[in-house]
């Protein structure tokens, strides 16, 4: 585990009214995702909840090892310490101070998932003991954004730790996810998947600083992007992905019964 002392308890989440938090203090948001940067994709939501009070930790399932990105590194141990380095300069932009997880592979979530002692069945374990802890969870959706088998993963073992847990107890369980129609105009995104607005029922809105603090949460992935990509890659999914709020839906919705109240008269 990798941690820092959390953030000091103010008094505000955007998601839950003041009133409802009670003596409880803060309420406690856990972000999953797979490697050091994936966090920019919900980066204004993330520092919105940070400034309305929320305890904020990103548990990062592996430290990026396999991905040099645009560094030149060969994939190792030199590529993980510079990448983790970059996700607590993210983490901090985002106005948080709690960082966890790194500890698996990058690339070894799916394999052998199913075996004893796989990463897979450590993470899960590992995410056992987190949201317990936990009243809001943030991750991919199960298209993993692009289909990396590594996103998958982190959403599929987020949502089987969820499913088990009593209601008493259980984390709201957050996708976040693209709204049809809004993919930016770029190849680079051509095939990211994206939702139904319509499934897209909950949203966490950001001010201009919290967008501020994203651009600047992207400018700490060197490893990963150039320049231009750094500078550019917030103000674009403001303009097309968000326009002022990030979007998420519900992992579980409705109850459904059959046959309907109606059909069953």
């Amino acid at each position: 585990m990798i941690s820092r002392t959390g953030i000091t308890a103010l008094t505000a989440l955007a998601l839950v009214p003041a009133s409802a938090q009670g003596e409880a203090g803060p309420q406690k948001v856990l972000v999953v995702v797979a490697h050091p940067d994936d966090e920019l994709f919900m980066a204004p939501a993330i520092a919105a909840l940070a400034r309305q009070g929320a305890d904020v930790a990103i548990h990062y399932a592996t430290p990026g090892d396999a991905g040099p990105g645009v560094s030149g590194l060969v994939p190792g141990a030199e590529l993980a310490e510079r990448r983790i380095a970059e996700a607590w300069c993210a983490v901090e932009a985002l106005g948080i101070s709690t960082l966890l997880g790194a500890e698996h592979g990058d690339g070894s979530l799916g394999i052998g998932a199913h075996h004893e002692g796989s990463a897979a069945r450590a993470l899960a374990e590992s995410y056992q003991e987190q949201f317990a802890l936990s009243d809001l969870i943030l991750t991919w959706g199960p298209d993993g954004g692009y289909g990396h088998a590594d996103h998958r993963m982190v959403s599929a073992l987020a949502t089987q730790v969820v499913q088990a847990m009593p209601a008493a107890t259980r984390p709201k369980l957050l996708y976040v996810g693209i709204p049809a129609g809004r993919l930016p105009p770029v190849p680079e995104m051509a095939r990211w998947a994206t939702t139904d607005p319509a499934l897209l029922t909950e949203s966490i809105a950001y001010n201009p600083a919290d967008l501020t603090a994203a651009s600047a949460a992207a400018q700490c992935h060197e490893t990963q992007f150039d320049a231009a990509a750094r500078a550019g890659m917030m103000p674009l999914f403001d303009a097309t992905i968000w326009q002022g709020k990030v979007h998420f839906r519900e992992a579980f919705g409705r109850p459904f019964n059959w046959p309907p109240a109606k059909l069953a008269e």
